[in-house]
């Protein structure tokens, strides 16, 4: 295979040394959970992440930092914003969470439509930046394509992967309600947390007007109560802090740093590399599979190759389709696997453009304690047992209401006295709504331009259509007299018009299937033409459900890795 320049003199130390049972490309959630589940089963397992080492606790510089502590109080200076339009967008960039996102300059990418890559380049990746919101899929959301023909059918049940759901939940830590509801199934919970008077109100007149329609308290990643097994991981309470993106000292929070990494560190089985930029996958010919992966050294542009029996691709959906495409040979010219043609199509995302606000007349003499990590959530109610709109599939509706600081005029005693005063109550309701992957909406690889490790620079090729802008009407619509009826004033509608990509729920690219002319990964998220490569990140999505992702993608890397394993025993990769 012709290789670049940068990447003739192969510094390897001996195939021996470099030789793993597996390999786990990508640190985050899903990369973590492989990486945890691999070496618990006994494989001597090396896990490669691009950026730089984070270890829990001792590498969250700001997490106990006051606010006047900061040079700029927590905003981010006017030349760094205008220099990095991208990163600046995302609500958790910021002076006191900085150093975990990618600035715009580091790793340039070809906007051919907008698109707004949001990046975390750490051991624990964007675990450590996520919104930690934890549902799991119904059984209408993996239903969905084949029954709605607009994608290819996902190929397995709600039932086939309920118990991994379970199994990830008892480990991560889940707190949330057993609500009993069809369309949101219910897991293994921790004590939830609580809806505030208002939202409470809310909550009961909704219900009471529409009879299809839940108002649930959120689900997410926070231990409320830990369990033994939290314990042992060396995580406790979640504070409230609501300073979650610097990092949690409390390992209140899931992520990959507090929980997996160092889980599968005890094993003695894990070999952390980071600052390891995975080129390609090698793929060789006359075994027909993968022997290994081909890296670059983030600082030195020194390469490395390193050989395992599998390989598990977990560089979060959009660079894990960049090293497949990029992963070319004789037998793969246009990229891994990609005997179909279909890699890094079929991109799709959550639309997160509609906002509903308005005011409510509650209780003056009533406020609400900490700074709670979840809101009020409904889940989908459109298009769920059968097509009832001129818009395909649906959205998730989620909603808190609070106190602003009272208003005053003046300077002085007397007007800091009027603004330790809490203010009127206020609503906020978004939506979170399922797109419809479209072959047009992709990424590949440019001919002209690459970054500074020598890999060619990405394109992003990704749009909202029709189907999105009758959906986001939709909700606008519907929040607004849901708000009404809950007895809201000053409702205001409001269409953000964000690019596609700042929800960072991008998913597909290479998406499973039975059929491996329409489908790169099988049900087991093995490829279909390279049998000892599984992805289970974001890429392997065949549809975006309405709900959040990321608790599926922990469940299809448990069960992806029991089943690696066990092929692996039966010589059949």
């Amino acid at each position: 295979m012709p290789q670049d320049t940068a990447h003739v003199n192969i510094n390897s130390g001996g195939v021996q040394k470099n030789t793993y049972d597996a390999i786990v490309i990508g640190s985050g959630i899903s990369g973590g959970w492989a990486a945890k589940e691999l070496t618990e089963k006994g494989l001597k397992t090396l896990l490669l992440e691009r950026g730089r080492d984070v270890v829990h606790i001792k590498d969250y510089p700001t997490a106990t930092l006051n606010p006047w502590d900061f040079t700029h109080r927590g905003r981010m200076p006017l030349k760094v914003t205008t220099e990095n339009p991208v990163v600046a967008r995302c609500y958790a960039f910021g002076e006191a969470s900085q150093h975990f996102f990618v600035k715009d300059t580091e790793h340039p990418y070809v906007q051919e439509k907008p698109f707004d890559w949001i990046r975390g380049y750490q051991v624990g990746g964007k675990s450590l930046l996520w919104a930690r919101q934890t549902q799991r899929w119904s059984r209408f959301d993996f239903e969905g394509p084949e029954r709605d023909a607009f994608a290819v059918p996902w190929p397995f049940t709600y039932n086939e992967i309920a118990p991994w759901y379970s199994h990830v939940e008892k480990f991560a830590g889940i707190s949330g309600n057993k609500d009993g509801l069809e369309t949101l199934p219910d897991g293994e919970f921790l004590p939830p947390w609580d809806l505030n008077c208002v939202e409470k109100t809310i909550q009961q007149r909704i219900m009471q007007q529409y009879k299809n329609r839940y108002v649930v308290q959120g689900r997410c990643a926070h231990l409320t109560k830990p369990n033994p097994i939290h314990v042992e991981q060396g995580r406790t309470q979640c504070q409230a802090r609501s300073l979650c993106e610097r990092g949690c000292p409390f390992g209140g929070y899931f992520s990959s740093n507090a929980s997996t990494i160092p889980w599968a560190q005890k094993t003695g089985n894990l070999t952390l590399v980071p600052e390891s930029v995975v080129h390609s996958i090698i793929y060789d010919e006359k075994l027909q599979k993968a022997t290994g992966v081909r890296v670059i050294n983030a600082v030195t542009k020194e390469a490395t190759e390193y050989y395992a029996k599998i390989i598990f691709v977990n560089a979060s959906t959009i660079n894990t389709n960049l090293i497949l495409l990029n992963s070319v040979s004789n037998r793969f010219p246009n990229g891994l696997g990609n005997d179909s043609g279909l890699l890094g199509k079929f991109i799709a995302f959550h639309n997160y453009r509609g906002h509903v606000t308005a005011s409510f007349d509650g209780p003056q003499d009533k406020y609400y304690y900490g700074r709670r990590p979840t809101q009020a959530m409904m889940p989908n109610f459109r298009n769920v047992y059968h097509q009832e709109t001129d818009f395909l599939r649906g959205y998730m509706v989620h909603y808190s209401a609070g106190r602003a600081r009272a208003s005053a005029d003046g300077i002085g005693a007397a007007f800091k006295d009027a603004i330790t005063e809490a203010g009127n109550w206020y609503v906020s309701m978004m939506m979170q709504g399922e797109t419809i992957p479209k072959e047009t909406n992709h990424v590949r690889l440019s001919t002209t331009e690459k970054d500074e490790w020598g890999i060619p620079q990405l394109i992003t090729s990704v749009a909202y259509d029709d189907n999105d802008e009758k959906l986001l009407k939709d909700f606008l619509t519907q929040g607004s007299e849901m708000l009404a009826a809950a007895g809201c004033t000053n409702i205001q509608t409001h269409d953000s018009k964000q690019a596609p990509g700042l929800d960072i729920h991008e998913m597909g690219g290479v998406r499973m299937g039975k059929d491996p002319k329409t489908a790169l990964l099988n049900e087991w998220n093995q490829m279909h033409h390279c049998k000892n490569v599984f992805v289970t990140d974001g890429a392997c999505m065949v549809s975006t459900s309405t709900q959040n992702p990321s608790l599926t993608y922990m469940a299809i890397t448990a069960r992806a890795a029991n089943y690696a394993v066990e092929q692996l025993k039966k010589n059949n990769i």
